[in-house]
């Protein structure tokens, strides 16, 4: 077994490049560090291509440093299996869309607060990415807005997510004409989610194609700046309007009929969820229902 001391010097050496560096950052001295490399070079080959102002990996050297990636995330695997039963204790990994994340994150954080011990693991991701992430156990636990049909994933309901027609303040339309004079503001979601909710809203509408698009942006955490701003409207899930901080800029219209997607629970089905991601996810219901968001 090669030892882990000289791969923490070989892993931190070759992600600074500088031996120097290296060694200020691991609290030894460069002559340790040097001593390592050899050792691992007498076991393993030359790993290193020494120049004057940088340093290359050799293949054997991106080998090793694939291998010692592999062990720390393995190591990071076992950390976790060995607490499964602490519900208050150890990581929580969620990966969601990026809707629902804006609201639930800073619920998650609310918990941590709590719990000090648990630390929270979050990413934005569309379904696709949020599907593969869970399969390769890259995140314990995700949300997608389809229901997944793998035979490797198990799918729970969540929670209902409400689209809604959002306007600047102060207006009011009646028709899709009026919708069209104001003009739409576009997100990657956008024509999908509008022509879904319109069509419902408005029987005169025919595509969100006849609006004319006033803008368009991929963070969903600034799609609701330029409807704040009087340059036209949109449609979001409920949950990303929630987490917009100037509430008083825009204003939801009351439709007769609710356009809902349904968010789904997804986990491997190979093993149940951790205890502590399942005080996380019952804590996000409570918090929702509390909220009437569910």
């Amino acid at each position: 077994m090669i030892n882990p001391q000289w791969l923490r010097s070989f892993t931190v050496l070759a992600e600074v490049g500088n031996f120097t560096r290296t060694a200020n950052r691991l609290g030894v001295t460069q002559a340790a560090i040097s001593q390592h490399i050899g050792h691992l070079e007498e076991q393993l080959g030359p790993l290193l291509i020494r120049r004057s102002r940088q340093m290359d990996l050799t293949p054997a050297g991106h080998s090793l440093l694939a291998y010692c990636h592999e062990l720390e995330q393995a190591q990071k695997r076992l950390q976790l299996r060995l607490s499964e039963g602490e519900k208050t204790k150890g990581e929580v990994s969620l990966i969601t869309p990026g809707s629902s994340g804006l609201f639930l994150y800073p619920l998650l954080l609310s918990l941590q607060q709590a719990h000090p011990e648990l630390a929270m693991r979050h990413r934005f991701a569309p379904n696709a990415d949020i599907l593969q992430a869970v399969l390769d156990n890259h995140y314990e636990m995700g949300l997608v807005s389809i229901k997944p049909d793998s035979t490797h994933l198990v799918a729970e309901h969540f929670a209902e997510e409400p689209l809604e027609l959002i306007v600047p303040a102060g207006h009011n339309p009646q028709s899709w004409q009026d919708l069209q004079q104001l003009g739409f503001i576009d997100h990657p979601d956008g024509h999908n989610m509008a022509t879904r909710l319109l069509t419902r809203a408005y029987p005169g509408f025919r595509s969100i194609l006849d609006i004319p698009t006033r803008g368009f942006t991929n963070q969903v955490g600034l799609i609701l700046e330029p409807v704040a701003r009087g340059l036209g409207f949109t449609v979001l899930p409920r949950y990303a309007r929630k987490a917009f901080a100037h509430s008083s800029a825009i204003k939801v219209i009351t439709l007769e009929y609710n356009t809902m997607d349904s968010l789904w629970l997804i986990y491997r089905a190979e093993w149940p969820l951790s205890a502590r991601a399942k005080y996380a996810v019952e804590y996000l219901k409570q918090q929702l229902a509390a909220m009437a968001l569910v």
